[in-house]
């Protein structure tokens, strides 16, 4: 076709070429009247006679000029017309993007980043170390939460394990030493009440008697009930209280760790390294993005296509499609997703010439085999 283009202006410029030298040639051959005339005036004196040649000469190099003016003007509107038909309106490309799923890296702990294990560019897999980050500050806040759960440890088992041997033992001395005294109360006071019914002591006395004997009675009372309190231990509900002190204390040394498992990030899939963000050294917050790794080995394209074009690819077509920065390579691809793009930057109002508003929809494909060498942000053809 563009060889047949190149024939045919070919064509064209040797005809005007041949219509310019026509037209040269004319002119001359008006002119030459005109020398020969001046020869001729030379020898005629006569100025009637120069007068009337003279006119006659310019009739004839005017009629010559009209002449070529025309022919001019006729090729050029052959050569216009020619290509008003050798020129065609560009065909419509349709052109999409390859791209493909990134995940971005990042941790919950902020601190500084120690040092790369990879660099961007390199092909990771799952679980490999990617970076690690240091933070004296949490490694201190752990410290603390660690000290804190034992000291809520120590003071539940002291709960759990109740009150001290020698405790025990004291209360139990007391519980005796006041029966002891109790029992001396009580002769004491019936020796003298005794005597108090045969008259020899006083009623006072015997009153006397009576009360002490009744307040040994309560201290054998209180000190068993110090006994009892010694060997039951703590209540159920202080043991319960404690051991929940227990647990905020093992809760809180876990959400450091969790934090601190972050010092070292690994892949959370296959990919590609294709960005790092910060730099060695650099210090990062709570949730900063460190790099970003694409899924490659997954890949699609999108297109951005009129409705008008849709009925062209529907659900589930295999077409085949060129790659441009593979050296034109072809390969086939499979329509998975079809879905407006729900802006009105996106329409192409032609309702001026009595049609309707065409929206624009995003169609996605898959490649249906491995393609060597094809990245995210390559073109993408669809066929004519």
């Amino acid at each position: 076709m563009e060889q047949e283009k190149k024939e045919q202006t070919q064509k064209v410029q040797a005809q005007v070429e041949e219509v310019v030298s026509q037209s040269v040639a004319a002119v001359e051959e008006a002119n030459e009247p005109e020398k020969k005339s001046k020869k001729k005036n030379s020898e005629q004196p006569t100025a009637r006679a120069e007068v009337k040649e003279q006119r006659t000469i310019a009739r004839k190099r005017d009629k010559a000029l009209l002449a070529a003016l025309f022919v001019f003007t006729i090729v050029v509107a052959g050569i216009a017309a020619l290509g008003m038909l050798l020129i065609q309106p560009p065909k419509d490309i349709t052109q999409g993007q390859a791209d493909c799923e990134q995940v971005r890296v990042s941790g919950k702990l902020p601190g500084r980043v120690v040092r790369f294990y990879v660099k961007e560019g390199d092909y990771v897999h799952k679980g490999d170390t990617l970076v690690s980050i240091s933070s004296k500050t949490v490694d201190a806040a752990l410290y603390k939460a660690q000290s804190a759960q034992r000291v809520a440890a120590s003071t539940a088992q002291k709960v759990e394990k109740g009150t001290r041997e020698e405790i025990k033992s004291g209360a139990n001395s007391m519980v005796e030493q006041a029966k002891a005294a109790q029992e001396i109360a009580h002769k004491t006071y019936q020796r003298i009440e005794n005597l108090y019914k045969e008259g020899v002591m006083t009623e006072q006395k015997r009153d006397e008697a009576k009360a002490a004997y009744d307040a040994a009675t309560a201290a054998v009372a209180a000190a068993q009930s110090q006994a009892r309190l010694a060997h039951n231990g703590a209540q159920q509900e202080d043991k319960a209280a404690s051991q929940g002190m227990e647990d905020v204390a093992r809760a809180t040394v876990m959400e450091v760790q969790s934090l601190l498992e972050d010092q070292i990030l690994v892949a959370p899939c296959d990919g590609e390294v294709s960005e790092i963000f910060p730099h060695e050294g650099e210090l990062v917050a709570l949730g900063t993005p460190i790099m970003t790794i694409s899924k490659i080995q997954d890949m699609w394209v999108a297109f951005s296509v009129r409705e008008e074009m849709l009925s062209k690819l529907p659900m589930d077509t295999v077409l085949t499609v060129t790659i441009p920065a593979l050296d034109n390579k072809e390969a086939k691809m499979k329509v998975y997703y079809i879905h407006d793009m729900g802006s009105y930057a996106v329409w192409n109002a032609t309702k001026a010439y009595g049609q309707y508003d065409s929206k624009t929809f995003t169609v996605k494909m898959r490649p249906m085999d491995h393609i060597e060498g094809f990245r995210p942000g390559m073109s993408v053809l669809l066929p004519e």
